[in-house]
């Protein structure tokens, strides 16, 4: 099997799809490799690295999509890149489709087939592939959240540990999830107030066996969220439905409840954010202010810390690429319930039910899709 590796052209997206050590694993199975030449380069991985791996480094991004069966990467493909997708060709990285009326319409007339980490499953309903980006989201959440409430950032000036004498500052998570609970370490060890939000009490009562008095759940269903906020000063949104748009759960009219200079991180932002006043932002220019509330909402987050983010990502996407190259899209999508659940678009079908639903588009279940193949 050919599988390529574009260079990531999303601003500021230093990360790459395979490190030298995946790509020696491919090859040693009998796989075909193609890098796009410095691909890895700002994340710390060298041409030559690749090369005694065993792959072949190409000079652009038209050859790799031309020349490959299978097209492994970090980001959604840009307009650019979706003009060189090829019918049956397929896509596997991160899409994120929910947020993206125009990409999803693009790989839909492109009649390749789409499988999105972030809704690859595990026997235990968990995402595998989207748990180490979010692991590391959350935890640069509060690393971003405490270096945008410095004042020279336009924050409140505070320091989220206090000091002598002065109260610690308080932080508030929504969402238990993966998330949530990378946050929660960082918040926690940086001496904060900590509160997590989460609907299930179930999950709460996990975090709470973890974190102890070190932090304060909450059920959603019996928080009163207006006064929560107006308490806080750093706001950090990891909400996630699988494959689906983020509910909209901080409304404009709330952010007037927030003190001046506080922070939100908006970590949901890739699937459309969790605050209504969200829109994404580039590790170039990461903040902006509404109602004299500063906004953190880069799309990339793991990108800003792009070799541990893509050693994280190999460890977990490796074994799935590796089934994918050696058996072909069909016998593994066919075999593999929880690698079905990846596929989001099939040659020119939405196959993925939360991406239909937020464009009312036909949805077409992906073993329909298949049954024909």
């Amino acid at each position: 099997m050919k599988i390529g590796v574009p260079k990531e052209i999303k601003p500021q997206e230093n990360r790459i799809g395979l490190t030298p050590d995946s790509v020696k694993l491919l090859t040693a199975n009998g796989h075909e490799v193609l890098i796009e030449n410095n691909g890895g380069f700002e994340a710390g991985f060298e041409n030559d690295q690749y090369i005694k791996a065993g792959a072949k480094i190409v000079k652009n991004a038209e050859d790799i999509f031309n020349d490959s069966e299978i097209i492994v990467k970090v980001k959604e493909p840009l307009n650019n890149e979706i003009k060189m997708i090829r019918e049956n060709q397929t896509i596997f990285t991160y899409l994120h489709l929910a947020a993206g009326k125009e990409l999803t319409e693009g790989l839909v007339k492109s009649k390749s087939v789409c499988i999105a980490y972030e809704t690859v499953t595990d026997n235990n309903g968990r995402l595998p592939l989207l748990a180490p980006m979010s692991a590391v989201a959350g935890r640069m959440s509060i690393q971003a959240g405490a270096h945008s409430l410095e004042k020279h950032q336009k924050g409140r000036g505070i320091l989220l540990g206090g000091a002598p004498g002065v109260e610690p500052a308080t932080v508030v998570i929504l969402g238990g999830g993966v998330v949530g609970e990378n946050a929660a370490l960082i918040a926690t060890g940086m001496k904060a107030k900590v509160y997590i939000v989460d609907k299930s009490s179930q999950r709460l009562e996990q975090l709470k066996k973890i974190y102890g008095d070190t932090i304060i759940p909450l059920q959603s269903d019996k928080t009163d969220l207006k006064k929560l906020i107006s308490e806080c000063v750093l706001l950090i949104g990891g909400v996630l439905i699988p494959g689906a748009e983020a509910p909209k759960l901080i409304t404009r009219d709330m952010l007037k409840l927030m003190k001046r200079g506080s922070v939100i991180v908006d970590v949901a932002i890739d699937q459309g954010g969790c605050v209504e006043t969200s829109k994404p932002t580039t590790h170039a220019n990461p903040t902006y202010i509404v109602s004299d509330v500063v906004h953190y909402c880069v799309a990339n987050m793991p990108g800003g810390v792009p070799r541990t983010s893509t050693l994280a990502l190999n460890k977990a996407t490796l074994p799935f690429l590796i089934k994918l190259a050696d058996k072909g899209y069909e016998k593994t999508l066919k075999e593999d319930k929880n690698f079905l659940e990846g596929l989001n678009i099939y040659k020119g079908q939405i196959t993925y039910k939360a991406v239909a639903d937020v464009f009312n588009h036909k949805y077409t279940s992906p073993k329909k899709a298949l049954a024909n193949v």
